[in-house]
């Protein structure tokens, strides 16, 4: 477990939900993903490197996930992720994306 964090630490993060509307295979060292996430009209469209090797790409087509969307760029072997899409491990070592039980729309805040 890390160590007690302030909560204005977590309201410095801005999370919204976006919908992947792409998903191309990385140019990175280790086979992931690049997905492109519309995040509506106030934050727009951003890209994400990510390790979502247990879902096909036309699966992740259309669905919607939760982002951090003020965190800078960062440069991933020759990517450059603009949001981290944020997801969990699985007992078998995959990572599954976070969403949301029913359709919000995009750009929604997460509380």
């Amino acid at each position: 477990m890390k160590p007690v964090a302030e909560f204005s630490t977590f309201e410095e993060l801005d999370m919204r939900v976006g919908r992947v509307i792409a998903v191309e295979i990385s140019l990175a060292r280790k086979p992931t993903y690049r997905l492109t996430v519309d995040f509506g009209p106030e934050i727009g469209i951003k890209r994400s490197v990510g390790a979502y090797r247990n879902y096909a790409p036309e699966e992740l087509v259309g669905h919607l996930v939760v982002g951090v969307v003020n965190f800078p760029s960062k440069k991933m072997g020759p990517e450059v992720s603009e949001v981290l899409v944020l997801g969990v491990e699985n007992d078998r070592g995959e990572i599954i994306h976070l969403t949301t039980e029913s359709e919000v729309p995009l750009g929604v805040k997460v509380f």
